[in-house]
């Protein structure tokens, strides 16, 4: 399977769950990135959350 990435706005690449921060609260899953807080579209944030560096 191919792995995904997001270029966040602030520069930073997003490839694992660990670049993500999932924002309290919410019902539905609010992924952000965990250096500016801007919003990564829900579908690349689930195939990015399911990623692991090895």
């Amino acid at each position: 399977m191919a792995r995904s990435s997001h270029t966040c706005v602030c520069g930073a690449v997003l490839q694992f769950k660990q670049d993500l921060r999932k924002e309290p609260g919410t019902t539905a899953p609010t992924w952000k990135c965990k250096d500016c807080a801007t919003p990564v579209p829900g579908t690349v944030a689930e195939k990015i959350r399911h990623q692991h560096p090895s």
